[in-house]
């Protein structure tokens, strides 16, 4: 069974083990009510765990409620009962330990280029959901995708580049992105002035030259004695053992990464959307080839091929479409966390070594994306997807749900901030 530690503050000490033992009260009622059809109980109870949770230090809690409100407002019995069970996994697993609160933390991000638009991300959500303060700077712009930046050294003029010498001066932590170490230039400033005293955090995201010679950096940081090792995706852990896996995130409440009403109205053409930044990477070819296969048995298919364009017209067209694929490489992609979110079904080839440790951290084994291994797989996906519309709207639903319940960015920024709290 997952365990759920939880650092709470010794004042709520005296009275948490009363306020789980309500929980088991409330749950029971939850159970009832749903087994009843009373789904305006459903959403009040489930109001009721919002707003609790996070007054006792219980940020899942948080999220559970919210879920279990909405499922109340939709009337949907199945979804409420799933999450009834994770509330009592939750109270059966959660382990509670009680320390002062550690102070806000100031956190600077340093990467050569954002990887996918993923640290300004953390950043982001680190600063709305959490106490600590992040700040991101970047030295480039690769791909045409305008993710959105923070402080971009050619973008900068004396006022700036003064901003970022302050950053580094007062950081608590440097928390270094891909291949960049204090030992890279941004513009007249070198990190390795400055990083005397602070927590260094190595963040590795399958960068080639990570991916082709893992050792170098391996002995890199045993010589450093750099402990504070972070991945992007689980595969990333057989090359760096030693790391932490650090899920990416995405703002499930934005609108261009909430679900587009209806995509589901119209009959036509089943519309699939893929967004590679390497093709050769990415398994465009094969996606391709299944494609035509299906089209050529008069069970027509609509491909939106998204290539070099800016974010924000990727996600708008990607939310147009019912289906994305991501590719076949054994792990995800940030664009199946946008998928997922968006409420599309997601395609993606996840191994077993990928699927477990997902399952893990999800807390369920129930993962929403549909599993393709080859060409023939991804082909049979397409096809039942394209002749079955119910189905595929199910896939995105519960692709929509998991994103709201297991992976939410407030989640995953709680998670990295008691990460930072550790070191």
């Amino acid at each position: 069974m997952p365990e759920y530690p939880v650092t709470v503050d010794p004042e709520l000490a005296p009275i948490m083990e009363r306020y789980l033992e309500l929980l088991r009260s409330w749950l029971a009622r939850l159970r009832a009510a749903v087994n009843a059809g009373d789904f305006e109980d459903v959403t009040r109870l489930g109001h009721g765990l919002k707003g609790s949770g996070g007054s006792y230090g219980l940020a899942r809690l948080t999220e559970l409620g919210a879920a279990i409100e909405g499922a109340g407002r939709r009337g949907d019995a199945a979804t409420a009962g799933r999450l009834a069970d994770a509330v009592g996994e939750y109270i059966d697993n959660v382990d509670i330990s009680y320390q002062g609160r550690k102070p806000a933390m100031r956190i600077l991000m340093l990467a050569i280029n954002d990887p996918a638009g993923t640290a300004i991300q953390f950043c982001k959500a680190l600063n709305r959901y959490t106490a600590h303060s992040a700040r991101l700077v970047t030295l480039e712009t690769r791909y045409t995708h305008d993710w959105e930046k923070d402080l971009h050294v050619p973008d900068l003029g004396p006022d700036g580049m003064e901003e970022v010498a302050i950053l580094m001066r007062e950081a608590d932590v440097f928390h270094f992105h891909m291949t960049c170490d204090e030992n890279q230039a941004f513009g007249p400033l070198n990190p390795a002035d400055y990083i005397k005293g602070k927590a260094v955090v190595h963040h590795h995201h399958g960068h080639h030259d990570f991916r082709s010679n893992p050792e170098s950096f391996r002995e890199k940081y045993r010589r450093l004695k750099r402990t504070n090792l972070l991945v992007s995706t689980p595969d990333l852990l057989k090359l760096l053992p030693e790391a932490r896996w650090q899920p990416n995130l995405v703002p499930v409440d934005d609108p261009l990464l909430r679900p587009m009403w209806g995509r589901f109205d119209d009959p036509g053409q089943l519309k699939v959307c893929h967004s590679p930044t390497r093709k050769d990477l990415k398994n465009t070819e094969e996606f391709l080839a299944a494609v035509k296969y299906i089209n050529r048995r008069n069970v027509y298919i609509s491909v939106d091929l998204i290539d070099d364009v800016p974010n924000h017209e990727c996600l708008a067209r990607k939310r147009r479409c019912h289906v994305l694929f991501d590719h076949m490489q054994g792990y995800y992609g940030v664009s199946s966390l946008e998928g997922l979110s968006q409420g599309l079904a997601v395609i993606a080839g996840l191994d077993e070594w990928n699927r477990a440790r997902i399952a893990e951290f999800a807390g369920t084994s129930e993962l929403p994306w549909l599993t393709a291994a080859s060409q023939d797989d991804l082909a049979d996906i397409l096809l039942r997807l394209a002749k079955d519309r119910d189905y595929c709207e199910q896939t995105g639903e519960a692709g929509r749900r998991f994103m709201e319940t297991c992976w939410s960015d407030r989640r995953v920024a709680s998670d990295l901030a008691a990460y930072y709290d550790s070191l």
